[in-house]
């Protein structure tokens, strides 16, 4: 398992990592587009559709990335968009973690495939606008679920329920538990300040997503760093929620040793988003 772990992983970044440091962003918007297609196929198998269905999900989501992409929206701020986008994340993830496990199938199938489709269209352009405000800026977008996952692993593993009596969520993730949560925040904290003095010293052409939020004033970094772990954290319990529901453990297995696409971007598909909302609303 292991060394199928880091095959794949290889494999990955072998794809990835010469599409993102590509001087035109067309490579790395088809990258990602073609894993977000895989997505789309994944989101319609967990919500009980045959292979052709999963299929014309794909297409959709293909169609959706293809359509913005001609329209020029890859160029546009798009405040209004981000600011929709944003605000239906929150809610939705409010709704779906205090509903639980037993309040996704009442959901409406229509509704539930629709969205999940949205989501990922979304989360697409949200990340190849990213890669064209600069790869300082991406890679800090991205590097900050990661801290907070990784983090947050440890944390938990270290100070698991030694300051608290109850889990973050048994009945969607037993595994996780608040000690975790204040890791992966202290982590991405950290990481914050750090990326906003790297950026000053090394006098980065691109900002970084810390150091356009520290523009507005440390107070609105440090709210918008709690903010963005929070919806990490919430990306992360809303897809376990769906497996849950579904009764899978991994979304799929098209990336062996890892599970499926959704099971590696689940933190991303909000925070992507959010990250442009809150960058685009600092330079109004």
């Amino acid at each position: 398992m292991l060394l199928q772990r880091v095959i794949t992983a290889l494999v990955l970044l072998a794809i990835l990592l010469p599409a993102l440091f590509y001087p035109s962003v067309t490579p790395f918007a088809l990258v990602v587009l073609v894993f977000m297609a895989a997505g789309a196929w994944e989101w319609g198998r967990l919500n009980g559709r045959g292979n052709a269905a999963a299929l014309g999900l794909s297409a959709v989501c293909l169609a959706l990335c293809a359509g913005s992409w001609w329209a020029g929206w890859l160029d546009r701020p798009l405040p209004l968009l981000w600011t929709l986008g944003g605000g239906l994340w929150v809610a939705c993830t409010a709704w779906l973690l205090r509903a639980g496990v037993p309040g996704w199938p009442l959901i409406p199938a229509p509704v539930r495939i629709g969205l999940g489709v949205l989501a990922l269209w979304l989360a697409w352009l949200a990340v190849v606008q990213a890669r064209i405000l600069g790869i300082n800026f991406l890679l800090s977008v991205l590097t900050l679920v990661w801290v907070a996952d990784i983090f947050a692993y440890f944390a938990g593993r270290a100070f698991g329920l030694r300051f608290t009596r109850n889990k973050l969520a048994p009945s969607i993730s037993p595994g996780k538990s608040w000690e975790g949560v204040w890791g992966g925040l202290a982590g991405v904290l950290c990481l914050a300040v750090a990326w906003v003095v790297a950026d000053r010293y090394f006098q980065a052409d691109v900002a970084s997503f810390y150091t356009r939020l520290y523009s507005a004033g440390w107070w609105f970094l440090a709210i918008a760093v709690v903010f963005m772990v929070a919806m990490s954290v919430a990306g992360d319990l809303v897809e376990s929620l769906i497996k849950r529901s579904a009764g899978v453990k991994d979304s799929s297995g098209l990336l062996p040793g890892h599970g499926g696409v959704l099971d590696r971007v689940d933190a991303l598909l909000p925070t992507l988003p959010l990250a442009l909302m809150l960058t685009r609303l600092i330079s109004v």
